[in-house]
């Protein structure tokens, strides 16, 4: 597995392919953070968030990539699929800033639903 010095090069690769205007108005920009992120709606101990769009008065619009739970969900895995994750969750995530700035959420729908399936798969049991 990379160190969070490689990931974010990875990360760094990632975002100098896309056009600079996917990431205007992104004042809080593009940040790792090292911890893992579970969701809240977690049963079973494996529904990590592995990135997500963060909208803040105080500190504005960015994007948190969390490198703890890639290293979760990807250890063992190879480089490239890591990267193709990363790529994935950074275009995910930059999907939901640009529907955030035009005011549509289509894909907070789809995310929704997502985790429905999850819900589906993973009772809770009190």
């Amino acid at each position: 597995m990379v160190t969070q010095e490689e990931f974010s090069a990875l990360l760094q690769e990632e975002m100098d392919v896309l056009p600079d205007e996917l990431f205007r108005e992104l004042n809080g920009g593009v940040i790792v953070s090292p911890h893992v992120h579970l969701h809240p709606k977690n049963v079973a101990g494996d529904l990590f968030i592995l990135g997500e769009y963060q909208l803040h008065w105080g500190t504005g619009r960015r994007v948190v990539l969390y490198y703890g739970s890639f290293v979760r969900v990807y250890a063992g895995g190879s480089d490239e699929t890591l990267r193709a994750a990363l790529r994935r969750t950074l275009r995910h995530e930059l999907r939901h800033h640009w529907e955030s700035l035009s005011g549509e959420h289509a894909l907070e729908d789809d995310d929704a639903c997502r985790l429905l399936e999850y819900e589906k798969e993973h009772p809770f049991e009190p």
